[in-house]
Parts: structure tokens; C-alpha cells; sequence
């Protein structure tokens, strides 16, 4: 899930339905108060619930937004499973960033609530948004909250990542078949340069003009799990065995390795998995219940 996990996490908080209001005082002419009906639930994270109201509601608008969009929801799989998911992620970010002495500065969410007003024009525009959007303005409010939160956890895991990680810089050439790769093997041991003959005949069109160079990377990173941990298995100068995958087979060689200041690109994925596999050892330890069928 790339810091996607944040997009999709940011629209979903939602709130508990009578929070916000004053509970009813009896007097001694009035009847007693009744018990209140127990509202329905999508979800509790560590008793914490996620009202059905709230998931529906949710589950509304990602439909609309995908519809809006142009996109066939049959075509999205288990996606009802993944907007709950995504809620229940957002509860336990907020959860963890109270836990951690987190507070909302109620300036902070006044000033997100006006820069949404702003943004849209003016109040009456703002309220048929809300109206669209299924929000009351209590609703919205206790929203921007719990994303803030969120937010705010997933600052403090992001901050966390170091940027220099053990990695390896290393290149490959990939071919259709088995034999292929060993005239490619046969050639690199009677000494062809690795570079030219990547350019030559490798069909990776993504690195081919770079000689098949895979830039440095961290385990973990690559897509390719087989051309990864043979990368990792060779020492500086080193070329593998022939390594089939699910794209073809492969020669590899390591270039390099060692601790490596990380691209945009490996710190954006190292921090995105930080995130998550703080969500997956939460979600570990968390009582999580779900009613939805």
C-alpha cells in the first residue's frame, strides 16, 4: 500500500453519534428517561466503536467518488473490506497518538474547518458539501480531529526511519528461458562486459539502457523477490546462477553493498512500510471486533 495508506486513511474518521449533545435531565414530574437502544456497529477497536452509521456513510461516498471517476466498483474486489479496514487503521493511529500524549490544539482544527469554507467559496457552499458529503458540521469537526491524530502518529513513525540503510546496488539482465540465460552466463564467463550485453539483449526496457543497473535498494524493496535475494546472497563483483522469476530468468550482479543514503524513492517506500508494519503489530494487539457480514 504506498503512503496511499494516507489517502485512503484520511477521509474515513468518523464519530460517535451523541457525544456531542447534552444528556437529557429528568425532573420530578417527568417520566422516566428510557434506556438508550444500542447503536449498531460496523467495528470496536479496543472498545472504541465505529458506528454502521459511520461506515455506511463512508462506504457511500468512496462509491460515489469511484462512480464520479468512471470506475466499474465490480472491478475493485473486497473493496467494502478495505474502507472498514481503512477506518479501523485511522482508530488506531489516533488511538496510538493519544497514547503517546497527543493532544488537538482546538485552534488548529478551527482553522482546517475555515480553510475547508474558504477553499469551497463561502458557508452556503460549504454546508451543501456538507450535505453531499453525509456530514453534519459536528461530524466534520470530530473527523478533522481524529485525522490530525492520525496524522500525527504517523509523523512520529516516519520520523523514526533512518535515512541511510543497508542496501545493495546491483544489475541484472533478463531473458525468456532458461537456456537463454545460460548462452548469457556462458558469455559473461568468457568475458563480456555485463553492461553492453544488458543493453544488448536484455528485455527489461527499464534499465536496459543503464546496462541493467537496479540502482541501490533495501531487502524488501524490489518486486522481483528472487532477483532481490540473489543480490543480496553475492558479494561485490559477484554474478549468479541463472534466477527464474515471474517475468523470465536472470542474471544477476551485486556492485556494491553496505549502509547507503536512501533516494526519495526507497525513503518514501522504506517510511510507507514503517507505517504499516506499525498498523500490522497494532492490529496484533489490538481486540478488534468486526459485525459487518
Amino acid at each position: 500500500m504506498q503512503l496511499v495508506l494516507l489517502a485512503i486513511l484520511a477521509g474515513c474518521g468518523r464519530y460517535l453519534p451523541g457525544l456531542l449533545e447534552p444528556a437529557p435531565t429528568a425532573t420530578a414530574t417527568e417520566a422516566p428517561v428510557p434506556t438508550n437502544t444500542p447503536v449498531p456497529l460496523a467495528a470496536s477497536v479496543n472498545g472504541e466503536p465505529i458506528p454502521l452509521a459511520d461506515y455506511e456513510r463512508e462506504l457511500s461516498r468512496f462509491e460515489a467518488a469511484q462512480l464520479a471517476a468512471g470506475t466499474d466498483l465490480a472491478t475493485l474486489g473486497a473493496y467494502r473490506d478495505q474502507v472498514l479496514s481503512a477506518m479501523i487503521d485511522l482508530k488506531l493511529l489516533a488511538q496510538g497518538a493519544r497514547s503517546q500524549g497527543a493532544s488537538i490544539d482546538p485552534a488548529e482544527i478551527d482553522q482546517r474547518y475555515a480553510g475547508l469554507i474558504q477553499e469551497l467559496g463561502d458557508e452556503s457552499t460549504f454546508q451543501a458539501w456538507l450535505d453531499a458529503q453525509s456530514f453534519t458540521q459536528e461530524e466534520l469537526r470530530a473527523s478533522l480531529e481524529e485525522q490530525v491524530l492520525g496524522a500525527k502518529m504517523v509523523a512520529q513513525i516516519v520520523e523514526s526511519v533512518p535515512q541511510v540503510l543497508e542496501q545493495v546496488h546491483a544489475r541484472h539482465i533478463l531473458v525468456a528461458s532458461q537456456a537463454e540465460a545460460e548462452d548469457v552466463q556462458a558469455m559473461l564467463a568468457s568475458g563480456a562486459n555485463f553492461a553492453t550485453l544488458a543493453n544488448q539483449v536484455s528485455l527489461d526496457i527499464s534499465t536496459r539502457p543503464a546496462g541493467g543497473d537496479l540502482g541501490w535498494f533495501p531487502q524488501g524493496y524490489l518486486r522481483l523477490a528472487p532477483v532481490e535475494q540473489a543480490a543480496f546472497s553475492l558479494q561485490p563483483g559477484e554474478i549468479s546462477g541463472v534466477v527464474e522469476s515471474e517475468l523470465g530468468f536472470h542474471i544477476v550482479q551485486t556492485l556494491e553493498r553496505g549502509e547507503h543514503l536512501a533516494d526519495a524513492d526507497v525513503l518514501r517506500w522504506h517510511r510507507e512500510q514503517a507505517v504499516m508494519d506499525w498498523l500490522t503489530q497494532q492490529r496484533a494487539n489490538a481486540a478488534i471486533e468486526i459485525f459487518t457480514p
